[in-house]
């Protein structure tokens, strides 16, 4: 993570490696270009042959490529609500707007809504308080939100607000945000330009803790809704609000409970669409692309367990339970997921988009294109793609080792050691093929140590055999996460081509365009996990989106999670255009 938002023609933050001109010698003699002017002419004729076969030329617009790849759509204006839209766009170009807009955030930064690893229940463990005096500043700063709006409040600071449409027959907008954010740490306070929880306005940007994630997000609702009701709007379709209070601890006390209260508040995919916090746009090979998040990656940590008899170190076996642990690990990382790039996959839908930009080389433009239908030049693409180690992460299961512990004494052996193994799962898989694949992987380890096996509760070796330890691979901390249901993006696909085309209205507004020519929108992938893990069962439409400047296509937004953490308040402001034009756009859709 850099420490700007600086764009780059890169892609997490590049599929390529960058490239330099190689230019040719002028020291060629005269057989020398005949041959080479020889066999341009053949690499021409060809050229032509096969362009003609298949329609392709050089770059031009996105336009003109073949429109089966990453389709596109037209900014999508409201219509019967274009005045308002108009109204408001006009007020928060102003100034005055930008200010007050400047205090809203900077407030909700001020109050530190930290969330720790293993924080205990709420009402037992006083960390938890100082999220009401986040309720109690967000009731001060929003008076029409929480004057009109239902709320309800799910395990003390759970917060789902309603704001009841006139026609109930229609499927709500739900949007998600929570309210922690993570904890700051002593060490690195000097590090911050501006104190971590000052909510500090430079002229340009509003400084501190939780200003991009995901306060950004959270007050940039309210503060759209409560610009809305200032001016009298009143929605057809309901719009419901909700957040959680632990998201970066994975949402336990949290996303976790407020889930059966909005299933039950709606029912079974009883919501239209579902937007979250994600990536954001940014440049990659010489055009601006936005990702929204269509799937998340599963999740898993395996921890690995070796136990193995004690005694005085100076009658040593010849392996300890830490050295074979650590020719385990040694052969994990040697050994790491195979990985393929999948016709179909919201990775495979990202590359295909990459066919609109005009700086991708064309010999990988072109095996793109006829990926679809040729698997040499699938590999091919893949083998270019995954030149970024970045963008090969987001599509295979990862491998990260994260912890490890053994040992009590130095002149005690150990009698037990063990390590933590954290899994990113790719969307083409699964918890169990995942657990499966770590099994089978230590299965010859365990045999050449004389260790008896268990992975997962099942008994691997025989347990009658004797043995001179045990090796034990079970699930660390929480059960496996699979990865997310993949939201539907074809033709069809009325939510998703909504948001498209809200996010292209609330870009080009923000900047006085109104060409459709002015980004792309691509699907994406979230690497990590958000609260709509437990929101699967509202609606098949989930996204994870921010409309922020500067995430690429799954990447973590700068200053996110690290020292420094801070937004410029025009991206901020275009947050809020983008949510009042995601609220108007969805109140007069066709969707059910």
């Amino acid at each position: 993570m850099s420490a700007t938002n600086e764009k780059t023609n890169e892609f997490l933050p590049g599929i390529l490696p960058p490239h330099t001109d190689r230019r040719l010698s002028r020291s060629s003699g005269r057989i020398a270009s005949l041959r080479t002017g020889l066999v341009v002419l053949a690499v021409f004729a060809s050229t032509c042959l096969w362009v003609a076969a298949y329609g392709i030329g050089p770059y031009h617009t996105h336009q003109e490529v073949n429109a089966d790849f990453c389709p596109q759509v037209s900014e999508l204006i409201p219509k019967s609500n274009g005045a308002l839209w108009k109204t408001l766009g006009d007020t928060y170009e102003t100034d005055a707007f930008k200010m007050r807009a400047v205090d809203w955030l900077a407030g909700a930064v001020r109050i530190p809504t930290e969330s720790y690893d293993q924080m205990g229940p709420v009402g037992t463990d006083p960390r938890w308080e100082k999220f009401g005096v986040f309720h109690d500043y967000l009731l001060k700063a929003f008076p029409l939100v929480h004057a009109s709006l239902e709320v309800t409040k799910v395990n003390t600071y759970g917060l789902i607000y309603v704001w009841k449409g006139t026609s109930s027959s229609l499927k709500p907008l739900l949007l998600a945000a929570h309210q922690d954010v993570v904890p700051v740490e002593d060490t690195t306070i000097g590090q911050w330009q501006y104190p971590p929880f000052s909510g500090y306005f430079d002229g340009e940007r509003v400084w501190g803790r939780g200003s991009q994630d995901d306060k950004s997000g959270l007050i940039g609702i309210m503060s759209t809704i409560e610009s809305m009701l200032e001016n009298k709007f009143q929605p057809t379709r309901t719009v419901v609000l909700a957040s959680g209070f632990d998201e970066e601890t994975s949402g336990l006390h949290g996303a976790q409970m407020l889930a059966p209260v909005l299933l039950e508040m709606f029912g079974e995919n009883g919501y239209a669409m579902l937007v979250d916090e994600g990536s954001g746009y940014g440049e990659q090979f010489g055009r601006v692309i936005a990702t929204p998040g269509i799937s998340e990656k599963g999740y898993l940590d395996v921890m690995i367990n070796i136990a193995s008899p004690g005694g005085h170190s100076s009658l040593p076996p010849l392996h300890t339970s830490i050295g074979i642990l650590a020719d385990m690990l040694v052969n994990i990382e040697r050994n790491p997921f195979e990985v393929h790039l999948e016709r179909g996959s919201p990775t495979y839908k990202i590359a295909q988009c990459l066919v609109h930009t005009p700086d991708l080389p064309a010999s990988l433009r072109r095996d793109i294109i006829h990926a679809e239908h040729n698997e040499l030049a699938l590999r091919r693409a893949e083998q270019e793609l995954f030149k970024n180690p970045m963008f090969k992460n987001l599509v295979g299961t990862t491998q990260a080792i994260d912890l490890v512990h053994g040992g009590v004494k130095v002149n005690t052996l150990p009698e037990q050691a063990w390590a933590v193994v954290n899994h990113r799962i790719s969307t083409s898989s699964s918890v169990t093929a995942t657990k499966r694949r770590d099994t089978e992987l230590l299965i010859s380890l365990a045999s050449q140590f004389n260790l008896s096996y268990t992975a997962f509760g099942a008994r691997i070796t025989d347990a009658d055999v004797p043995a001179f330890g045990t090796l034990t691979l079970s699930e660390a901390y929480t059960h496996g996460l699979e990865p997310a249901p993949v939201s539907p993006t074809d033709h069809d696909a009325v939510p998703y081509r909504l948001l498209s085309g809200t996010i292209r209205a609330a870009y080009n507004s923000h900047r006085g365009l109104s060409n459709d020519d002015s980004l792309i929108i691509s699907p994406g992938i979230m690497s990590g996990n958000t609260d709509t893990r437990y929101y699967w069962k509202l609606t098949e439409h989930i996204f994870r989106y921010g409309h922020t400047d500067g995430a690429r296509g799954g990447s973590i937004i700068s200053g996110v999670h690290t020292v420094n953490e801070a937004i410029k308040i025009s991206n901020f402001v275009e947050m809020i255009r983008f949510f009042t034009t995601l609220i108007l756009n969805v109140d007069e859709s066709e969707m059910p």
